[in-house]
């Protein structure tokens, strides 16, 4: 790139994409294929045909569904346009099956009332054939809503194939440049220079044909060697900052893409260098389409690591792309699958490969065979059968030779949907202020050290008298309960134990010993387990309970003879366990090596002579059912070490020692690790998991208590792949990612009661890289946040939901605090929802907001990106940004902020946007900028 004089150039020429509609196929829902309660009614007005589709009421969850059937006449990009009346007053959920594979969820918004019908579009790729599109009320959908019909058309065509920037209007110092190879049209928009910051700018005017959601593919070479920011503008309105990334060269070009809504018909879009970015790269052209979300079956949404990528270069793919990169030895794609029931299921996976290729296919962490690529052309299909356990699974392919393959979408027979936001667990989760009892209810209080304040939803119940019980109906059957609950501590500070009966349907059962051994801390950080310190706080900890309940079954916890105790209980959950897993083939048990569960003994010594042999013979070690009990940390390193399932196998440590260091890669999965900590001594005790998870590791299933952190990952550790975990009751961080930590993941996880940040990045020396936290749910931290970025670089926040900050920390927050390496790249929170989120820091006297952006050792000169965020009921603020260092350039996108003492409050200099963003029941106003932030204020914004 070339530095050139600023000057104006408009060019009338722009090229007007062509524009082609097919036809459209009416599919009326009373025709169709119906089932599970779905039927054919008339009893409202304004439906077309001769009736429509009922049926999806509560009664019918999990079954109801309506199955159309239609034939494209060739592949493309369709439009499915149901129609439905939705008389409820707020939205409603379906599920989206086509051909059997890649459920969506889909919302349907509340129509006026029950006589009026309304749409819903749905955009997917399809070839040419015969296909069915069936909507279903599944169980993770709220249902309730009408069917009239489905309209089926073709997607348009919008951009036919780009509008050249260099037929654009540029001004600023932008100008046409031809100097470097690899540009379509005749040439490329350079002078986004130093010299032109705040100037530069290239206005496309662009047609949107339809009105909805549409991606900008964005056309660019940048070979700065780090990612560059643009700020995007529609109608002369700041969107937001945008990140470009690197490309190896000047010579070499990429595609990225921004999401916007248009109306139809046309529109300005901009790229500018504003005073703010960082510019300095160059732009070849613009394509708008219709954007087409990818569903959970698309491969560019699965977890990746060691050199599989996102790619676009094959046409055809559905989504936003196809995996490759498995010419790799190692490089892997893990799809994370909800099943609702267990069995044998058919895996699909949709590729092209130019040669014959084989990978290896793991189902849950466990070896599953391999699966053949036959060489061809086009995009094709082939099929295996693995067995999948009800819930969250994994299904992995992994590359063990060096021959690349195209991996468009990898789909399940009868999968399930995933929670939109936070972890998809196999529980359900029943209030204590919401069940039956003749105890107390505490009044909600967020005041920290009143024990109700670390409760979930702030609300707790207390029995104090013989007689006092607490009762929940079982909405499903359940052979596993987790109760909450909390009782004193002794004077010595060293806790007590006490019973407390359960009875089902009015039959005891047995006495639940409780106990407070785990809880109750006092003082200032780190707190310490004397009482005369005062200030007790960290009141509660878990049970779990094995059963046989069927559904409706009346569970009662009672205080059947007083003993001056306060049982304070917070929840049940409860769950179908499943029967304990058998052993993988050909693996070394560790009883062979000595192990004996259940009898007390120290297992230590054979748990590592079993995985010393698996690591040797690449065996898979097999942790029976039972309790082993260890004494001291065990190295692991390449080796896979597997149990029945968290319920059965469990390997218990003593005092403050026992767990896992990890040497090298691993695949731990389906068992516990419990600790004996009772107290944060950080060079004292041992996490249940930590070390370098060295390149490929997988972490499943694992449930985790009592221990001084849960999983620490450390320096060398790159595409470790976390998922399903349960970390509660840890005495420092659930999760900790420290140092050079490189494209890791922790997905579909959860964490409560835990001392520190529920779930962390901390560039600690050097910069967690390409790493992300992903539906995840956050409950209760009881010392810090709710998950926290310290530095690093290009890192990722999406999808999670955060509740119940106790003290000293936020829902979310992107931080500079204990002396991280600064921020690079972008740093990215989206979708993501914090509820009763935000807390006091009494040793400040300081609110900390739901969202906090924090710059305490550094300033943030690099892009944070919050968008799609819902905030509600925060303590204190929604957003708070301090401290007075700078800060720039920060974007807010479509944000809802619904309860706060301030909107926004801003106490930092630097520079930012916020659009699309609403801010109501803000006690103290919409926005606080105390500090001569530059703020622009885009559009779409109420409340500010």
């Amino acid at each position: 790139m070339r530095a050139l004089a600023t000057a104006l150039i408009t060019l009338s020429a722009t090229v007007l994409p062509t524009t082609a509609t097919a036809a459209t196929t009416r599919l009326e829902a009373e025709n169709a294929a119906l089932s599970g309660g779905a039927v054919v009614q008339t009893d409202h007005t304004g439906f077309s045909g001769t009736g429509f589709a009922g049926g999806f009421t509560d009664a019918n969850r999990g079954t109801a569904t309506t199955s159309f059937a239609w034939s494209a006449p060739a592949a493309g990009t369709y439009s499915l346009a149901v129609k439905y009346a939705n008389g409820t007053g707020s939205p409603r959920t379906l599920t989206l099956r086509v051909d059997g594979a890649g459920p969506r969820q889909i919302t349907l918004p509340a129509t006026a009332n029950w006589d009026t019908w309304s749409s819903a579009s749905t955009a997917v790729q399809l070839p040419a054939g015969a296909h069915t599109f069936a909507y279903s009320f599944s169980s993770a959908d709220n249902g309730n809503v009408n069917l009239d019909h489905l309209a089926v058309s073709n997607t348009v065509t919008e951009s036919g194939p780009a509008y050249e920037a260099e037929n654009a209007t540029l001004s600023g110092g932008a100008v046409v440049q031809s100097d470097h190879p690899g540009h379509t049209g005749g040439g490329f928009v350079g002078g986004y220079t130093d010299a032109n910051r705040g100037t530069a700018r290239t206005t496309f005017r662009v047609t949107a044909a339809t009105a909805g959601q549409h991606d900008l593919a964005i056309r660019l070479a940048n070979g700065t060697g780090s990612a560059r920011t643009l700020s995007l503008y529609v109608d002369g309105a700041k969107q937001r900052q945008i990140s470009l990334p690197a490309t190896a060269n000047w010579d070499t070009w990429a595609t990225t893409t921004e999401q916007v809504t248009l109306t139809a018909g046309q529109h300005d879009v901009a790229l500018a260098f504003d005073s703010g970015d960082s510019g300095n790269l160059n732009l070849d052209s613009l394509t708008v389409s219709t954007a087409v979300q990818a569903g959970p079956g698309e491969a560019e949404s699965a977890f990746r690591s060691g050199g599989a990528s996102v790619q676009t270069g094959l046409a055809g793919y559905a989504g936003s792309g196809y995996v490759a990169g498995f010419g790799t030895v190692g490089a892997r794609v893990v799809r994370t699958i909800k099943a609702d029931t267990a069995g044998n299921a058919t895996i699909t996976v949709r590729f092209q490969s130019t040669s014959n290729a084989t990978l290896a296919l793991t189902a849950n962490g466990r070896d599953a065979g391999a699966l053949s690529f036959t060489a061809g052309s086009g995009w094709r299909t082939t099929t295996a059968t693995v067995p999948l356990r009800a819930g969250v699974n994994t299904v992995g392919l992994t590359s063990t030779a060096a021959t690349d393959v195209a991996i468009d979408s990898i789909s399940a027979s009868g999968e399930g949907s995933l929670a939109a936001r936070g972890a998809t667990v196999p529980y359900t989760t029943y209030e204590a202020e919401a069940a039956t009892t003749n105890g107390t209810v505490l009044a909600a209080s967020r005041t920290y050290r009143q024990i109700q304040s670390e409760a979930s939803g702030r609300r707790a119940v207390v029995l104090d008298a013989a007689g006092e019980h607490l009762t929940v109906k079982l909405t499903a059957p359940a052979n596993g309960l987790v109760l909450r609950y909390s009782i004193p501590d002794n004077a010595a500070g060293t806790g007590q134990r006490a019973p407390i009966s359960l009875y089902a349907n009015g039959t005891k059962q047995r006495d639940v010993t409780l106990t407070s051994e785990y809880s109750w801390v006092y003082g200032d950080y780190p707190y310490f387990n004397n009482p005369a310190l005062g200030g007790g706080h960290r009141f509660f900890d878990e049970t779990r309970i094995l059963g046989d309940w069927a559904a409706g079954t009346e569970l009662k916890f009672q205080v059947d003879t007083a003993n001056g105790l306060a049982y304070v209980l917070d929840f049940v959950e409860a769950e179908a366990v499943p029967v304990a897993a058998t052993a993988p083939a050909n693996a070394v048990s560790i009883t062979s090596h000595g192990a004996v569960p259940n009898n007390g003994s120290d297992a230590t010594s054979a748990i590592a002579a079993a995985i010393a042999e698996g690591a040797a013979q690449n065996r898979p070690v097999w942790v029976p059912a039972g309790t082993f009990r260890i004494s001291s940390r065990i190295n692991a390193g390449n080796v896979r070490i597997i149990g029945a399932g968290p319920w059965h196998s469990v390997v218990q440590g003593t005092g403050a020692k026992g767990g896992f260091l990890a040497t090298g890669k691993v695949t731990i999965a389906d068992l516990a690790i419990f600790g004996d900590v009772r107290v944060r001594e950080d060079n004292g005790s041992d996490p249940a998991l930590e070390g370098n998870f060295g390149s490929g590791s997988l972490l499943q299933n694992l449930w985790i208590e009592h221990t001084k952190v849960g999983l620490w990952g450390d320096n060398g550790t790159n595409g470790l792949y976390a998922v399903g975990l349960r970390v509660r009751n840890t005495f420092a961080d659930g999760v900790n990612l420290n140092g050079d930590v490189v494209d890791t993941r922790i997905d579909q996880s959860t964490t409560r009661n835990n001392g520190d940040d529920g779930l962390a990045m901390w560039s600690e020396g050097a910069p967690v890289t390409r790493t992300a936290f992903t539906y995840n749910t956050v409950q209760l931290p009881a010392g810090a946040n709710g998950i926290a970025v310290y530095g690093g670089a290009d890192n990722r926040i999406e999808d999670n939901h955060v509740s119940d900050i106790v003290t000293s920390g936020s829902g979310i927050a992107v931080s500079t605090w204990h002396q991280p390496v600064p921020f690079s790249g972008t740093t990215t929170v989206r979708r993501n929802t914090l509820l009763r989120a935000g807390s006091f820091e009494p040793n400040w006297n300081s609110a900390i907001g739901a969202l906090w952006i924090y710059t305490a050792d550094h300033e943030i000169r690099t892009p944070v990106v919050i968008s799609d965020l819902t905030i509600t009921d925060s303590s204190y603020q929604g957003v708070l940004m301090s401290w007075q260092k700078t800060m720039t350039p920060i974007t807010f996108d479509r944000l809802t902020i619904d309860g706060a003492t301030w909107g926004f409050e801003i106490q930092a200099a630097g520079s930012g946007t916020i659009s699309g963003t609403k801010v109501t029941r803000a006690s103290s106003g919409g926005l606080l900028n105390a500090q001569g932030f530059a703020l622009t204020l885009g559009g779409g914004n109420s409340g500010i």
